[in-house]
């Protein structure tokens, strides 16, 4: 299980700098919301918007989603400057953007730490680089704040002088080899964007992909594509039903004294139970976050 296991099945940008999309992120559904300091924001407007971004979180207002600011990367001006700032801003981790070594990470917390940042204040580090994803088994472990990992496929794609192709094919590699890492170290991962807006068909598939391949969710660059990830990464009521007979089916064999249970022909081992739990808390935490505030 990821370190803090919550819905994140839509992660969306919102530029840092344009406070009528920070407002209206209060009442989308995504899961998660993903406030950019870095491409989304004109280097002339940085400081400007990581200000006003610290006001922003102060007035709150965004319920149970979870908040993620990316800032610019260490190397650059604003970097370091970003980190201190958010420090106690509110957000629930800090993202860091083109992260290629354990160093950055270990950096980063370090930062963290003498900024005075609360405990649970998170890391979350951007795969988007081959090199980052040749070293991603050491960023996984890298840090006690780290939580997760998020997939930046567009800049993968430029770097590995790849094609958009719909299967994916050419970026299968990295995202496998990231969601090891992530795995391993119990981090929660986010698939990368779609960039045509107007290919629906394509959104889907890409979904039900990065779903099928173990990812948690898809991160997004428009509102309309968040009713589309939500369903392809959250529980099904056919998953549901299939998920409460399975802990129904081993906890009567249990009881019986016996390890295996026998369910519409098929085998249900403790681990099918205990997937099939984490199915069934992860569709009550979506319930909670879905309810009227």
């Amino acid at each position: 299980m990821p370190i803090s296991f919550r819905p994140r099945r839509s992660a969306l940008y919102i530029p840092g700098a344009n406070t009528r999309a920070l407002a209206k992120g209060r009442t989308l559904p995504a899961d998660m919301l993903i406030l950019d300091l870095e491409d989304a924001v004109a280097p002339e407007a940085k400081e400007t918007a990581r200000a006003a971004l610290r006001d922003v979180l102060a007035e709150g207002g965004y319920g149970g989603r979870e908040i993620l600011i990316r800032i610019n990367g260490l190397e650059t001006e604003w970097g370091a400057a970003d980190l201190t700032a958010m420090a106690d801003a509110g957000a629930d981790a800090i993202l860091l953007p083109k992260v290629e070594s354990a160093e950055t990470v270990r950096a980063a917390e370090a930062a963290l730490d003498a900024a005075g940042a609360p405990a649970g204040l998170a890391l979350w580090c951007m795969i988007e680089t081959p090199l980052g994803v040749l070293r991603v088994q050491g960023i996984a472990a890298a840090a006690p704040r780290l939580a997760g990992l998020v997939m930046g496929t567009s800049d993968l794609a430029k770097d590995l002088n790849c094609r958009h192709t719909p299967d994916r094919a050419p970026l299968l590699t990295s995202l496998s080899l990231a969601l090891l890492a992530a795995r391993a170290h119990g981090l929660a991962i986010l698939d990368g964007v779609h960039l045509d807006l107007a290919d629906d068909t394509g959104f889907e598939a890409a979904c039900r992909q990065g779903r099928a391949l173990g990812f948690d969710g898809k991160t997004l660059i428009h509102p309309k594509t968040i009713a589309a990830a939500n369903a392809a990464f959250g529980p099904s009521d056919a998953d549901l039903e299939t998920a409460r007979r399975t802990v129904a089916a081993y906890e009567q064999a249990a009881a019986q004294g016996q390890g295996v249970a026998l369910l519409d022909g098929k085998l249900v081992e403790a681990l099918h139970a205990e997937e099939a739990r984490r199915l069934l808390d992860l569709a009550a935490m979506i319930a909670a976050l879905e309810r009227p505030e």
